[in-house]
């Protein structure tokens, strides 16, 4: 790590008051050491990466990190704050602060060098010798492993056979990690350490354990883990750390396969096969995860592997002395847990959304293709095409109206999947492959019963919390193969049907019939007041939770064959109000691009295209790097312009595409009208406010990255 951290890039008096001001202290120096060519550039990829998930940890630590085109060389940057700050950790403050930058492209050595510091953050001697160093020069050599920590050392003059297995594989793994050229350490007691020092180098797969490694003593529980992070530098292998030493506290045998930004070395299949149970501690899907089918298994997210290993490691050893199992075949290559249902610390809203929205992103290509072909039949053939009869009986190729028809007739065919789609993949969500039968089921019946789109939704999660259920159960090894494909779509199936036919299908019917009627009903300021809120919940996240809301309120209102008047239009003013932010920024970049950053400058030219298809996350780069001028000035622009789009009555059958789409609008003219305002309103706030606050990374940036910003091309920010 010789390279990667020198004095100039260590404060340790930092004075910042928050977690980007620290990160902008931090970053300043990387930009002085020509290490960043771009600040501002470099600062939205680490916001963007923060926005991802907090990167404080328990015991006063902060590692904001990313990926970045700005950065041209790995680079760490040590900050130490006597107030602390506030990083999002749970157990307050962080103290010691780690600013990580890597290259979009950077190579395997210096991402395992990075790893290995994320290693050694585990190592309570480690970060106690950095809180009381009170040289920069010494707190970098710390760092770079120059002095190591009184623990290491200790470990290393150990002198007792039982000291040496424990302390020497621990000690060797750390040295390995700074040095980046160490082997295995020759005798270790488990394979656990040298399956982990392996993996920190890069080196090939471990081996299956010795069977007479354990000499007279009992074949200690043995865990299999991944772990995982969305940039796979930090929080993969310090989760690896903390599960490994956790591991060796409570006498099992846990081999960690680190999937981070350097690749991964994939566990020996027979280490797998021997084992007793798994881990996932992971916030991006795990690669290859039915090789770990049909075993006890934990799974959550990379911050409980770090904060809580020594929990998981009690609760998936319960789960195998309960028998508890994954399917056998194929159900580890569904949706993950990530879609589902994340860190078993998450409460049940974080979790039911998360299930919902597992249901609508695969309903959502069915309401566009279905959306699309009704629109381009109704172009085609006239307001008529929907009492044309089958074109099975009557079709002629020269006649426009029978395309039309042909088109309208295609496009209702596939809304009539639209219900069942949604809950089948909202019990995928739940529970894997198992919840599908029951969940189309569920979907079916809701059609048929006129429950529509609520009652879809009840029908899936009914149908996951059923198989979840039935996957509780005890089962003997003999009825296990049969379960996935007869006795759980079977159980499932039946009791979701009774559920939906006899108990509770007609009071939601009765409410979905209730919700068409109030929005057949809007009428005036009642119907500018939904638009404007609506605007609001589209640009307040950019194609986050909020605005997945609001845009499923307003597919759900046109996912039927004939959807009423104010449906259409509560999806037009959604539509318009989502295409506002990412105008509203390539017009400000364009109108006053003083005030932006080069890099803005470059996303702003995109952000034309990317607001004209209806795609709201062009703004993310400009909300992440100035989030509170942005997304007010966003949502002031999306709220004017869904209320003049109610307003003018624009109506709208396609629930995407854009300005491509403006043919089949109803009241076009005025619904680019609407547009155009609540951007000009967006871009003047957006200015107005920018123009009010000092400029502070211009002259950093500019003096030490002028060259490389004349050779970047207009690239989204990279935050893994």
């Amino acid at each position: 790590m010789s390279e990667m951290i020198t004095a100039d890039l260590v404060d340790l008096d930092l004075s910042a008051e928050s977690k980007e001001a620290a990160a902008r202290a931090l970053a300043e120096r990387m930009v002085a050491q020509g290490r960043v060519t771009d600040l501002e550039g470099f600062l939205a990829d680490v916001a963007a990466r923060e926005a991802q998930m907090p990167t404080g940890l328990d015991g006063g630590i902060g590692i904001p990190h990313c990926r970045s085109e700005h950065v041209t060389e790995p680079t760490l940057a040590f900050g130490r704050s006597a107030a602390g700050i506030d990083f999002g950790a749970a157990d307050g403050p962080a103290d010691l602060i780690f600013l990580i930058a890597a290259p979009a492209g950077a190579d395997d050595a210096h991402l395992t060098i990075l790893s290995s510091l994320a290693r050694q953050l585990m190592n309570t001697e480690f970060t106690d010798a950095l809180r009381a160093v009170s040289d920069p020069g010494t707190a970098a050599a710390l760092i770079r492993g120059e002095e190591p920590p009184a623990a290491e050392a200790k470990g290393a003059a150990a002198t007792s056979a039982e000291a040496a297995s424990a302390e020497g594989a621990e000690g060797a793994e750390g040295a390995e990690g700074v040095d980046g050229a160490k082997g295995a350490p020759e005798n270790t007691a488990t394979a656990s350490a040298a399956a982990s020092a392996d993996a920190a180098a890069g080196s090939t797969a471990p081996a299956v354990p010795d069977e007479t490694a354990a000499g007279k003593a009992p074949q200690p529980f043995r865990i299999v883990a991944v772990t995982s992070c969305p940039t796979g530098i930090a929080h993969t292998y310090m989760a690896a750390e903390s599960l490994e030493n956790a591991g060796r506290e409570a006498g099992v045998e846990l081999v960690v396969e680190t999937q981070g930004s350097a690749g991964f070395t994939r566990l020996d299949p027979g280490v797998i096969a021997a084992a007793d149970a798994v881990i996932f501690a992971h916030d991006v899907p795990v690669r290859e995860k039915d090789r770990f089918a049909g075993k006890p298994t934990v799974d959550v997210g990379v911050k409980a592997g770090i904060n809580r290993p020594a929990d998981l490691i009690t609760e998936v050893r319960a789960k195998a002395e309960r028998g508890e199992k994954t399917a056998l075949a194929g159900a580890a290559t569904g949706g993950t847990p990530v879609d589902r249902a994340g860190d078993s610390t998450e409460g049940y809203g974080t979790k039911l959304r998360k299930w919902l929205m597992s249901g609508v992103s695969y309903m959502v290509p069915f309401v566009a293709a279905g959306g699309l072909l009704i629109a381009l039949g109704f172009a085609i053939g006239g307001w008529t095409v929907n009492k044309a009869p089958s074109v099975m009986d009557h079709f002629v190729w020269t006649q426009a109206d029978s395309w039309g028809a042909l088109l309208f007739q295609i496009g209702g065919m596939a809304f009539n999947f639209l219900v069942p789609v949604l809950a089948g993949y909202i019990a995928y969500g739940m529970a894997d492959r198992p919840g599908l039968v029951p969940g189309f089921v569920g979907g079916a019946i809701s059609l048929s019963i006129n429950a529509g789109f609520l009652g879809g939704l009840v029908a899936g999660l009914i149908a996951g919390g059923v198989v979840m259920a039935i996957q509780r159960v005890n089962i003997p090894a003999a009825l296990r193969g049969i379960m996935p494909v007869v006795v759980i779509p079977l159980i499932s199936s039946a009791i979701v049907g009774f559920l939906m036919f006899v108990v509770i299908g007609k009071p939601i019917a009765a409410a979905q019939k209730g919700m068409t009627d109030w929005l057949n009903g809007l009428t005036g300021t009642n119907a500018i007041l939904l638009g404007a809120l609506l605007g609001l919940m589209m640009c307040f996240d950019l194609g986050g939770p909020v605005n997945k809301v609001a845009y499923t309120f307003a597919t759900a209102g046109i996912a039927v064959a004939s959807p009423s008047d104010s449906a259409m239009k509560i999806m037009a003013a959604v539509m318009a109000a989502g295409m506002v932010p990412p105008l509203a920024m390539a017009l400000a970049t364009t109108v006053r691009g003083k005030l932006f950053t080069p890099t803005e400058r470059e996303n702003g030219k995109a952000a034309w295209v990317l607001g004209a298809s209806f795609i709201s996350e062009g703004a993310i780069p400009f909300a992440a790097a100035d989030p509170l001028r942005v997304i007010p000035s966003a949502m002031v622009g999306g709220a004017v312009t869904g209320s003049l789009s109610m307003m003018f009555g624009a109506t709208l059958r396609a629930p995407h595409g854009g300005i491509f789409v403006v043919p089949l609008i109803g009241n076009a003219f005025l619904y680019l009208v609407a547009i155009a305002a609540g951007v000009c309103v967006s871009t003047a706030l957006v200015i107005l406010l920018k123009g009010t606050r000092k400029q502070p990374g211009d002259a950093v940036s500019g003096s030490a990255g002028t060259p490389a910003e004349d050779k970047r091309g207009a690239k989204q920010p990279i935050a893994a």
